[in-house]
């Protein structure tokens, strides 16, 4: 087994180098010569696509069962496996195949292997599927081998796979033909394997610790729990524009006032219709809860420990590495609330600010451009993002935000302009968002006309306010604590992923007209 025979193209092992082959006449292009050997293999076979297939072992299982198998010893063992092929060598004697658990050899020669089975390898390809029945043994080298006795193609592939020592090297290739990418590039197949058991283990976590799961719906005829903008879409039977999710938070809270359960929590995609960035998608994955008779320092131990468990999930431990960084995720986190780290950095002290003609003036000063109507919490916001966000590194609970931006929450005790409301972040990103919940019906109304005139100022015509949800409120809702967490983006650093489209499996692209 030579470096040159290995690293052989997917494009020049189309062009098979027996004389069997040869004889055929098949043309040289890839893709005309996989489809002739299809017609071929209609003929002398029938089914090259067979509905019933059985295997008795997967490759994980085969490499688990057999770890202890000395070197240069045969088993009296036969199993089925299937896969596909990932490199041929000699002619087919030897091949790679993989399924999702890895990959093993199959091993065929005339001493071991019937010649009807033989007869099939110069018409495999690489990227077949086939199933291969054989005694297992490791071979001298230490390889773990299948003697092949039986092969059956099961898929016939119809175009080349990318070259394998290099996968798809073009980005937006990987995006657009996630497929081919899993394929190649052991990293995504990681990735993908290590979200579903991310998503997972929030899941088992959040019912653990004794949350109920419930389904909320993603057509709304009135969009809310969030400002964005959404989609929007029609109804033909009930004559009604509707508009796809951008926040559960309306009706998880109907569910707490309902009864059903004290804690509540959804997995849930969302759609906002707003920009595409390395951290920003059209369509994401949160993960919403409401717990009762909690706070948002309830919620903030509640985060700690969730992260803590994910990262000892994956990696074992709550260090992990996330580009030239070590992400921490043993708690506590670093808790500091808003007005204090803008004073921290920039050296504004905003509580000692009485009035918004005050915050834009120390703002001006300090050489933020801020607009002539910014309010007191709009500039201390405003100053937060553009010079406090890039500092947390290490993950931290950023508490009391200004209630001109936080519609939802409890005013702090003693100081009406901020309210009870945390974010977290790590490596400068915003992954987290709580509150004490608002629950004060009269209030909460007034909250959602006033940021509803806003948002028709704004030019935000169809905002409406969603009489459901405040009808629901005036029937009484506990004292809660609320949580939204951007399971994308904790993905991505769990995962040491630079793009948020490195963790979603069928990013939102351009066409490809575009």
């Amino acid at each position: 087994m030579t470096d040159k025979n290995e690293k052989r193209t997917a494009t020049a092992n189309i062009i098979e180098q027996d004389d069997t082959l040869k004889s055929t006449g098949l043309s040289s292009d890839a893709t005309q010569v996989r489809a002739q050997k299809l017609e071929l293999l209609r003929e002398q076979i029938g089914d090259v696509y067979p509905a019933h297939f059985h295997r008795t072992i997967t490759n994980a299982e085969l490499v688990e069962t057999y770890k202890d198998l000395e070197a240069d010893v045969e088993t009296q063992d036969i199993v089925t496996v299937a896969g596909r092929v990932y490199s041929s060598r000699n002619s087919g004697m030897f091949m790679d195949i993989h399924d999702a658990g890895g990959k093993i050899q199959i091993f065929s020669h005339k001493d071991t292997t019937p010649e009807d089975a033989r007869a099939l390898l110069p018409m495999i390809d690489i990227g077949d599927i086939i199933g291969v029945s054989g005694v297992v043994r490791r071979t001298k080298r230490g390889e773990l081998t299948i003697n092949a006795q039986k092969i059956e193609m099961l898929t016939k592939s119809l175009l080349p796979m990318p070259e394998k020592w290099h996968g798809l090297t073009d980005i937006e290739a990987r995006y657009r033909k996630r497929h081919l990418d899993i394929m190649t590039n052991e990293e995504s197949k990681l990735r993908f394997q290590q979200r579903s058991k991310i998503v997972s283990g929030i899941r088992r976590f959040m019912e653990n610790d004794g949350f109920m799961e419930v389904e909320t719906p993603m057509l709304h005829s009135v969009y809310g729990g969030a400002t964005a903008e959404p989609f929007k879409t029609h109804h033909n039977t009930l004559k009604l524009d509707m508009y796809l999710r951008i926040a559960p938070e309306l009706f998880l809270k109907r569910t707490l006032v309902s009864g059903l359960t004290d804690k509540v929590f959804e997995i849930n995609r969302n759609f906002r219709n707003e920009g595409v960035s390395t951290r920003h998608n059209p369509e994401f994955t949160m993960m919403e809860c409401y717990w009762a008779y909690a706070d948002y320092e309830d919620i903030m131990d509640l985060v700690e420990r969730l992260f803590e468990s994910l990262a000892l999930s994956i990696h074992a431990t709550t260090e992990f590495p996330f580009g030239d960084k070590t992400i921490s995720f043993k708690g506590p986190f670093k808790r500091v609330p808003m007005p204090d780290a803008v004073k921290e950095v920039t050296g504004i002290d905003f509580l000692s600010l009485k009035t918004d003609e005050e915050a834009r003036a120390a703002a001006k000063a300090a050489g933020f451009a801020v607009e002539k109507d910014w309010t007191w919490g709009e500039c201390l916001a405003f100053i937060f993002e553009e010079k406090v966000e890039a500092t947390l590194i290490q993950p931290s609970h950023v508490t009391h935000f200004p209630k001109d931006i936080s519609p939802f929450a409890k005013e702090v005790p003693g100081e009406p302009r901020l309210v009870e409301r945390f974010e977290t972040y790590c490596n400068a990103w915003e992954l987290g968002n709580a509150f004490s919940e608002l629950n004060d019906p009269e209030e909460q109304r007034r909250r959602m006309v006033e940021q509803l005139e806003q948002a028709h100022a704004r030019g935000e015509k169809e905002k409406q306010l969603d009489d459901e949800f405040l009808d629901a409120i005036d029937q009484g809702m506990p004292p809660a604590g609320g949580l939204g967490i951007g399971v994308d983006r904790l993905i991505m650093l769990l995962t040491n992923a630079p793009s948020i489209r490195d963790v979603i499996l069928f990013p939102a692209r351009r066409s490809k007209a575009d």
